[in-house]
Order: C-alpha cells, then structure tokens, then sequence
C-alpha cells in the first residue's frame, strides 16, 4: 500500500513537472487565522498572532518587517516546513498538510550541493522525482539559460560567486515547476550591485512565468521594487499592520522619485510600529 501512493507521488510529480511550459504558473495562497508560539526553555513564546492573509495567484507579495517579526516562521508555514499552532494555509483551495512540490522556499543561502555542478543541481529534483535524463537536461537547460548561467553548467559552487549561486538555486527550484516560490531574504547576503541586478532578473523571471511569490525581506525599497503588495509586520508578537498595494508602473527602479516616495510612507508606519511597542515594553518594564 505505501509502494502504491509512492508511485502515485511520484506519478503526480513527473506530470507537473513536464507542464513545465504551461501558462499562468502561479497558485492562490489562503491564510486563516496562521498562529506560532514555540516553548522555550519551559516558556511559552508566541511568535505570531493570527494572520488572516489572501494571495492571488501569479501574485509577488512581499513580507516586510525587523528581525524577528514573525514573517519567515510564516513563510516556512506556508512552505509546509513549520506546523502552525493554530489556523491553517490552502493552497489552490487545498489545506497544506506538509511540504510539496507546488510550493519551494529558498533561503538566504542557496543551499548547492557541493559535489554536483551547476547543471546536476539544477536537474537533482527532477532526477529524485524519475524525469529521464534527456527530459530533464533540456528542462535544466531552459532555466540555466533563463538566469543567464550559460557556460557555467560544468562549475562547481565553489567556483561561483554569491550571486550565481543563488541563481542556481532559483534555477533548480523553477526546474521542477512549483506554482509557489517562498523566498526568504534570498538577496540578504550579496553585495548592493549583486543585489540590484538579482533583484531586476526576478522580476523579469516572474513576469516570464507568472508564478505566486511570497518573498521576505527587511530591505524597504526592495519591498517596494519588487512586490504587487507590501505586508508590514510588527515585532514581538509578529502580526500584520498594513497591507500597501503598490501602483507603480514596471519594471520599477530603486532611485526612481515615486518608489522612493512609496518606500518612505511605509518605512514611516515602520517606524511608527516599532517606536510604539519599545513604549509599550518600556512601560511594562517600568511597572
């Protein structure tokens, strides 16, 4: 019985991944009532409140907030890494019951593995999953040249710089075709200029394939360069405040007057948040 559902698994995850070049790629994301307390030392810290959230699909909605405002233990919630303590996520109108193939996450480090090159990184899902491997050398090859990594297919991660591997990573994750990319500070650990011309090459890349992206940062104008919608967080416990759509014409450049003023409104209700809740901290602390 469990070999059965393995092949049905399997089964399921080869046939979306060789629709690979079918149109509109992305998946609405539904938040109902998401909380997070984790135990700590025999303490009950809540991490998030409950968060109420819709995403449409092919939606770039971006989560911003401090370090330790709740977003990244959402994303990996929405990811299926990170069980909430209560409420739930659909996917596609389906309650999330574990990590799939329809939602990947990329992290901060893109997470190589060492001992293959670029283009076996980029086919290891689509190998795991029993694409054959003429199939999946030309799905690789479609995504290498995609984030510009023609060339490069022989290279190993320690020949890359920090910027091609993360572009590896965002080609290996496309590869095996989720409707979801969760991304959480993918960009936080490179350069500004790096920084800058991945940030242009996403936005061309979910123009090109209309998947949902969830993308988490704490970088204002990134925010506001990259998302349809800008989700404010505030800390402690992590819970949403704002949600700014964000009516800019694309694609949108970080010195550009209006993005520049966009991003200052929302870094002011930032601060705004922020400054209350020291208050408030330093009140109860007074008592």
């Amino acid at each position: 019985m469990q070999q059965q559902a393995t092949r049905e698994t399997k089964r399921r995850e080869i046939t979306n991944i060789r629709s690979h070049a079918r149109s509109g790629g992305g998946i609405p994301l539904r938040v109902e009532g998401v909380s997070k307390t984790f135990i700590s030392r025999g303490r009950s810290v809540e991490a998030l409140r409950p968060v109420d959230l819709d995403i449409a699909a092919g939606e770039f909605v971006c989560l911003l907030g401090p370090s330790g405002c709740g977003k990244s233990t959402l994303l990996s919630i929405i990811s299926g890494l990170e069980d909430a303590s209560s409420g739930r996520v659909l996917a596609d109108g389906i309650p999330i019951q574990g990590p799939g193939t329809d939602r990947i996450q990329l992290f901060q480090e893109a997470a190589l593995f060492p001992w293959l090159d670029v283009q076996h990184n980029v086919e290891f899902g689509l190998r795991h999953a029993g694409v054959p491997a003429k199939e999946r050398a030309e799905i690789a090859h479609k995504f290498i040249d995609m984030v510009h990594l023609n060339g490069f297919e022989k290279s190993y991660s320690h020949q890359l710089s920090g910027g091609m591997r993360q572009r590896t990573a965002i080609a290996r994750a496309l590869a095996i075709n989720p409707a979801a990319l969760l991304m959480d500070e993918p960009f936080g650990a490179l350069d500004a200029l790096t920084r800058d011309r991945l940030q242009t090459e996403l936005e061309l890349i979910w123009r090109e394939t209309r998947k949902t992206i969830v993308f988490v940062t704490h970088n204002v104008r990134e925010a506001v360069a990259l998302g349809d919608r800008v989700i404010v967080f505030a800390p402690r416990p992590g819970r949403i405040v704002r949600d700014f759509r964000i009516d800019l014409p694309r694609p949108r450049h970080l010195e550009d007057h209006d993005l520049v003023d966009v991003a200052a409104e929302i870094l002011g209700v930032l601060t705004e948040v922020i400054e209350a809740q020291e208050e408030e901290e330093r009140h109860g602390a007074s008592r």
